[in-house]
């Protein structure tokens, strides 16, 4: 029993760490992706809209075929593979090293859900007044000085909505992993849900399981 609890508490520990790193990267780089592409539609290109509508397809379509589609592509004998091996690259198996299955894991991830924040984020570039960019190019600013003077200051608002949605949905990721890793190899992909759904529906601890809900429920809205 004792050496049971000690690997509880081993795995337990590593799921924390993949799930703090997968909710820190994941929400770093979704922000940036969708960022960059608001901007590039920003700058008054042709079917900006018929654009948004592309990137937002993802968020709507479903969670586990977009699993499953990613799983196919990421396979060692998969089409990233295959277009790595042209170029002369031998690609690793993303999902079965322990070294590229969380990486992978946040790249489909973060592809499913950027569209979101492109919305969003569209949505607040617009409402900044042109006159105040228009008077900034008379005044001779660069682009990155109205970037950084002028525009994120004028969307923190949007950029503060988006952190934190996409922080509160990295901390519940469950599918990716589930269709993706089973939550492998090994514990490397493994996250706080994945590991709650295990406990309770697949290993029949449900005591273990609904103890890791109410500590996941007291920390999260009790003050500390």
């Amino acid at each position: 029993d004792a050496q049971e609890s000690r690997g509880l508490g081993d795995v337990y520990k590593r799921q924390l760490g993949n799930t703090l790193i997968f909710a820190v990267v994941y929400t770093a780089l979704n922000l940036f992706v969708a960022l960059t592409i608001s901007l590039w539609l920003n700058t008054r290109m042709k079917a900006a809209g018929a654009w948004r509508v592309i990137f937002f397809l993802p968020v709507i379509t479903p969670m586990v075929a977009n699993a499953l589609v990613w799983r196919l592509l990421l396979s060692q004998d998969g089409l990233v593979n295959s277009m790595l091996a042209t170029v002369g690259i031998d690609g690793p198996n993303w999902l079965s090293d322990s070294a590229w299955a969380l990486p992978s894991v946040i790249a489909m991830s973060v592809w499913q859900s950027f569209g979101y924040n492109v919305i969003v984020l569209s949505a607040g570039l617009s409402a900044i007044p042109k006159e105040l960019l228009e008077a900034s190019r008379i005044d001779g600013t660069s682009a990155w000085q109205r970037l950084r003077f002028i525009i994120l200051p004028l969307l923190s608002p949007s950029l503060f909505f988006c952190s934190t949605m996409t922080m509160i949905g990295a901390f519940q990721v469950f599918v990716q992993p589930l269709f993706l890793t089973q939550g492998g190899p090994g514990e490397s992909t493994n996250t706080f849900v994945l590991y709650l759904y295990r406990n309770g529906f697949v290993f029949d601890r449900l005591g273990y399981a609904s103890a890791l809900a109410s500590v996941s429920y007291t920390h999260l809205t009790l003050p500390t």
